[in-house]
């Protein structure tokens, strides 16, 4: 029987990659995309100012709340938020990642691998809440401040409405350090994969042609790791954009797109304004995405 069946299956082969294929692929359309469409439904309904219930009703109301001066600074903060994490990442990245790609030996790499990967092996709450304490008042940052009599600088730095706040572990410059801990590591291994990819030799004709290594550097590396970069801002970028815990615990007042959502989502019960929260990252990245496009940074992966 057994046989029998294995025999029809392996004559048929467009029916067996079918069969493998349907769960993923009803599991996507489905939980995913399905999930996807619900939400962008939803943002088509209004609340209703004095029921509190949610009226089913197809309008714009919705999304003309989104173009009011305060979420419109929410947008605004978080996405230069996104845009600071990801400039960030790629300044420390590339240095560590051309020197695994490059100069590391087999051990070091491996070793530098594991720095690079065993936060990841962690939990993502543990590893915020471990910078909570980090850079709270009473934490090792104030304490080296104190040490080396850099205190009122700090506090200095923390009484700038833009940055500060009551202490690191309250402000943007708080979570500014976290997101940068925490997404690090999706930039450092797509620069790192795409440097490996870059010919040696490439490096040494633009030597003996007489290129600086600046030049070799603006006209030969970065545009062949361009697409590693791409791919490691894709995961800084969109994961920064979406992100609720950060904000929500090192944050002041101040809302992010993520803590608008859970906000509104969950306080105020105003699920269609959540909903319509979240088509504005979905159409960030999408318009990030076809200006990485159009730049040419897929044309190599």
């Amino acid at each position: 029987m057994l046989n029998r069946i294995s025999t029809y299956f392996y004559r048929r082969p467009r029916l067996t990659l079918a069969l493998f294929l349907a769960p993923p692929l009803i599991w996507f359309l489905v939980v995913y995309i399905g999930s996807l469409i619900s939400l962008l439904i939803n943002s088509f309904f209004y609340l209703d100012g004095f029921t509190g219930q949610v009226i089913r009703e197809f309008t714009l109301k919705t999304y003309a709340k989104l173009f009011i001066p305060t979420n419109l600074q929410i947008f605004l903060r978080t996405t230069v938020m996104a845009l600071s994490v990801t400039l960030a990442s790629i300044v420390i990245a590339f240095p560590l990642a051309y020197y695994m790609a490059r100069f590391a030996s087999a051990r070091m790499k491996t070793w530098l691998y594991l720095a690079v990967t065993l936060p990841l092996w962690t939990s993502y709450v543990v590893r915020v809440y471990s910078w909570k304490l980090i850079l709270a008042q009473e934490g090792i940052v104030s304490w080296f401040a104190r040490l080396v009599h850099l205190d009122g600088l700090l506090n200095w730095y923390l009484s700038n409405e833009t940055l500060g706040g009551p202490s690191l572990s309250v402000s943007p410059t708080g979570i500014f350090l976290v997101f940068l801990y925490i997404w690090l590591p999706y930039m450092i291994i797509p620069i790192q994969t795409a440097l490996e990819r870059v010919p040696k030799s490439l490096i040494e004709a633009a030597g003996d042609l007489g290129a600086t290594p600046a030049q070799t550097f603006r006209t030969v590396l970065l545009p062949l790791a361009f697409p590693g970069v791409i791919a490691g801002s894709i995961f800084t970028f969109s994961l920064t954009l979406g992100d609720f815990i950060v904000p929500q615990l090192f944050g002041t007042s101040s809302f992010y797109i993520g803590k608008a959502v859970l906000t509104y989502q969950g306080t105020s019960g105003n699920i269609p304004l959540a909903a319509a929260f979240t088509m504005g990252p979905i159409i960030i990245m999408i318009s990030y995405l076809l200006l990485a496009r159009k730049l040419g940074a897929f044309d190599a992966l």
